[in-house]
């Protein structure tokens, strides 16, 4: 597995060696001890999600506060995928600022977000899905966000905001300069 780093601190792109021939392709989608030794700590995750979605669906930005924070690692089974991660670690030099990947079944990345990370999604092809691993359990009353349209952040999703779809839930997501103790 080929470990790139981001400009943040901590977020890291995983691409795995992948083994072709006639019949197909093989390759390791996670190894514990590699991907630890990768990251650079103990990562233990917790629960699988996966999600389908359409052309044009973002979802996000979103995140788990304090003790419910999670890390993330991410990945697309089916379609295309622009990944966004915004770093909201008040100690962090890169705070406020985001990273995005194209993850798609084609290119098999896979990007790892620690905890204090704001992440979203949009989908780029026909359909997609989306497959992530947590280290920690999803807790309802820990949910929180960001507005995906902030302009402090300026994210291009690189879809028009006529063809976006997002649900009214994430519509009502905070801005940046609204947000204050998120618990890391």
């Amino acid at each position: 597995m080929t470990i790139t780093p981001t400009p943040i601190e901590g977020l890291i792109i995983l691409t795995p060696r992948i083994f072709n021939d006639d019949r197909g392709y093989f390759f390791e989608s996670f190894n514990e001890v590699s991907f630890n030794d990768a990251a650079g700590y103990q990562v233990q995750f917790v629960q699988d999600n996966q999600s389908f979605s359409t052309k044009g669906v973002l979802r996000g930005l979103h995140l788990q506060k304090g003790e419910y924070a999670q890390a993330k690692l991410v990945r697309v089974t089916q379609g295309e995928v622009l990944d966004v991660a915004v770093d909201l670690r008040k100690a962090s030099a890169t705070y406020g600022q985001y990273q995005s990947v194209l993850l798609s079944a084609d290119n098999n990345k896979q990007l790892f977000i620690p905890r204090g990370f704001a992440h979203g999604f949009i989908v780029l092809s026909d359909t997609a899905i989306f497959q992530y691993k947590c280290d920690n359990y999803y807790n309802k009353q820990a949910e929180g966000g960001l507005h995906y349209a902030d302009p402090a952040l300026n994210i291009d999703w690189q879809l028009s905001a006529d063809e976006l779809n997002v649900s009214d839930k994430d519509k009502e997501l905070p801005f940046l300069k609204d947000v204050t103790d998120l618990g890391f």
